[in-house]
């Protein structure tokens, strides 16, 4: 008697595309629920720290009821809380790093911005557009050493399906970036790659409350929802992301100005593919983008295997369907601007407290009353 997506673009394109004549026979029947989180865990559990301040703030109310965060947008201007939050961040992150020393040997700088990209690996999820990203940002440190660079921590995690090659693959070169970045001293601290082993939801607890900017950047148009966007954003990460899946009801949730959009639309992406897309032109047109290509599938971080990423780098030149270089150049300049964000301490804690009030909504407790209420009858 229902059918439902789980994020509200999902549930257009369902409409429009696999259960097209499903929908033209029962136009009522497919619905969208768009899903939450539950702030027990991923808030209160997780982050004491900030939910101690939260409380000191706004009261307890927002404990059982997580819409009652919108109660925090007055302080997002409150110069005191801006700072006890960005103390609470930056203790966390400190936690962070010592734990990731201890138990992968590496040394991170808490003041650096924590960048970070933790889910499965998938080649829709594009955690090779933002390895990418990474190589051509190395490139330009080392080129241009007389810039103001912002010091970055890139931290990625997540499994692969063990038949999936290419998974497997990306894994590995995110592995391979991180030998060759972190012990290079001619960026110094300014870059540090971390792939974090075993990742899990113990992991992710540890993870987010540590982080700066949530990586979110699947090709618009194939995340059915995701759910680590809005576990971020609760905890005071901002959001560089495309229009895909429950990004935009978080955009229109937080606002436009307390998050970064990027790339192609869905309609793009599906207009690209049925009208011939050729990538090897995009690719040929950005120094940057073939400058890091050349690098990955030359060897450069592979020195044991110089062929280890031919195959990987040659699918985005001979079609690229998920439409990497397509959204290069996009997500490069957001990255650029989101260093011009970070440059600005009070605008940046100001816009993760907007997100921190303004998520509240995607609360699986919201998600299950809708369930109950519209599907199951049972309130």
């Amino acid at each position: 008697h229902s059918v439902n997506g789980v994020a509200a673009l999902h549930t257009e394109l369902m409409k429009q595309t696999v259960f097209a004549d499903f929908h033209k026979l029962y136009p009522d029947r497919i619905n969208n629920k768009t899903n939450g989180v539950t702030p027990r865990r991923w808030l209160l559990e997780c982050n004491p720290g900030l939910t101690g301040l939260i409380r000191e703030a706004i009261g307890d109310g927002f404990m059982d009821d997580a819409e009652k965060l919108t109660a925090l947008v007055p302080f997002a201007d409150d110069s005191s809380f801006n700072e006890r939050v960005g103390a609470v961040k930056r203790a966390n992150k400190e936690a962070l790093a010592a734990h990731l020393r201890t138990h992968m040997g590496i040394r991170l700088d808490p003041a650096a911005l924590f960048d970070v990209q933790i889910k499965r690996i998938h080649e829709y999820k594009r955690q090779l557009l933002n390895l990418i990203e990474t190589v051509a940002l190395y490139d330009q440190i080392r080129s241009h050493p007389e810039r103001d660079w912002v010091p970055r921590v890139k931290i990625f995690g997540g499994k692969a399906a063990p038949s999936y090659h290419n998974a497997k693959l990306i894994i590995k070169l995110a592995n391979d970036i991180a030998r060759r970045v972190n012990s290079d001293p001619s960026v110094g601290g300014l870059l540090k790659v971390v792939f974090v082993p075993n990742y899990n939801v113990s992991f992710a607890e540890k993870i987010i409350p540590a982080s700066d900017l949530s990586e979110q950047i699947s090709t618009a148009g194939m995340e059915a929802s995701g759910t680590g966007n809005m576990k971020f954003a609760l905890n005071g990460a901002l959001t560089i992301g495309t229009l895909d899946g429950a990004n935009i009801e978080i955009k229109d949730h937080v606002g436009d100005e307390n998050i970064v959009i990027f790339g192609l639309t869905a309609d793009e992406v599906a207009e690209k593919r049925s009208n011939g897309y050729n990538p090897r032109e995009i690719i040929e047109g950005s120094r940057e983008l073939q400058q890091a290509l050349s690098a990955i599938s030359s060897g450069v971080f592979s020195p044991d295997d110089k062929d280890r990423y031919k195959g990987l780098i040659g699918g985005i030149y001979d079609h690229d369907w998920f439409m990497v270089a397509a959204d290069f150049e996009s997500y490069s300049e957001a990255q650029r601007a989101v260093d011009q964000r970070w440059m600005d301490p009070t605008g940046w804690q100001a816009a993760a407290i907007r997100n921190i009030a303004n998520v509240g909504w995607f609360s699986s407790d919201r998600t299950i009353a809708e369930y109950a209420k519209e599907i199951w009858g049972v309130m």
